[in-house]
């Protein structure tokens, strides 16, 4: 014996078949044969379509059997697409833990596929981004890593490594402004962040000494070698240049500077060579005379002098730490 809810199922197929019968879906050359199957189902599950009771008790409408269909359908498509989005996930997550082992191997080409293939499985984790910038940026593509970065700040502009990506891709390309303001946006984001506190201080460092190197080779106040002009400075007995205009020379007093901060004025003062050619225009009376002293223009002015002071001077720091991967 059928069941009620059966019945209400038999009941729709009825109304569907009649509904198709009359809209024209079904020839009407088969009508005919339409609705004898329809008096044969209808008494094989005990359902009368034209039963006013039974129509009050097993109709759907305003659905009907093909709009319920219609929203099964959907529905399982609706499934089956989470159902593949979550393998797809898993398989991405799998290439980028790889990707991570051969980063860790050094063998940076290798990881940049697999964090491809990762990204071609999931496009919006920007982890997957930020850990390829980081492998172009170990085989010396920096530029690549820039537009990762991008990409994965994109992706998820809350995400910090991302920042660090960029700022070590810009420090790497010497772009040390640029560097500057990645890291302080990381930091932004994670104030407590080492790595960024690290990295910041250290191509600030090279920002400002960029900056001062600039100021020191402008025409205007650069002489021979990149040195300040000390003609332009007064001179005094034995023409030594008035110690007034040296100390508010902001290009010289920037030199100065950065040779202490960087260690350079004490390598510079320990070379054996620079302090023989001192003593040596100390001795000689200078070129002026009259004093005894040496004549600073110079020793400004001496080529090997000033290739000296420019190589304790151009010393550079490493790049900032990038290891902390995803």
């Amino acid at each position: 014996m059928a069941t009620e809810n059966k019945k209400a199922l038999v009941y729709s197929i009825l109304e569907f078949l009649q509904k198709s019968c009359e809209d024209g879906t079904i020839n009407k050359d088969d009508t005919e044969g339409i609705e004898v199957a329809m008096q044969c189902i209808g008494e094989a599950f005990g359902v009368d379509a034209e039963d006013e009771a039974q129509k009050k008790l097993y109709s759907t409408k305003p659905a009907n059997l093909l709009s319920i269909f219609d929203v099964y359908l959907k529905t399982k498509s609706s499934t089956a697409k989470t159902t593949n989005n979550e393998e797809n996930k898993a398989a991405a997550e799998a290439k980028k833990a790889m990707g991570n082992r051969k980063v860790a191997e050094r063998n940076y080409p290798e990881a940049i596929k697999l964090y491809t293939e990762a990204i071609a499985l999931d496009n919006n984790n920007a982890v997957y981004y930020a850990n390829r910038a980081a492998a172009y940026s170990q085989q010396g593509d920096h530029e690549k890593a820039v537009k990762d970065a991008e990409k994965a700040i994109e992706v998820d502009p809350k995400y910090s490594k991302a920042y660090s990506r960029m700022g070590h891709a810009y420090f790497c390309l010497n772009k040390y402004n640029d560097a500057v303001e990645a890291y302080e946006r990381g930091l932004e984001l994670d104030p407590e962040n080492a790595t960024l506190k690290s990295s910041l201080a250290t191509a600030s460092a090279k920002a400002n000494a960029s900056s001062v190197e600039r100021s020191t080779t402008e025409p205007s106040a650069a002489g021979a070698g990149g040195m300040p002009d000390l003609s332009a400075l007064g001179g005094g007995a034995g023409g030594m240049p008035d110690l007034g205009a040296l100390l508010n020379n902001p290009a010289l007093m920037g030199m100065a500077q950065q040779m202490m901060q960087s260690g350079a004025l004490d390598n510079l003062m320990s070379n054996p060579n620079i302090a023989r050619m001192a003593q040596q225009m100390m001795g000689s009376g200078g070129a002026a005379g009259g004093s005894g002293g040496p004549n600073i223009q110079d020793m400004m002015n001496n080529p090997e002098m000033m290739k000296m002071a420019r190589d304790a001077m151009s010393g550079s720091n490493p790049p900032p730490p990038d290891n902390d991967k995803q």
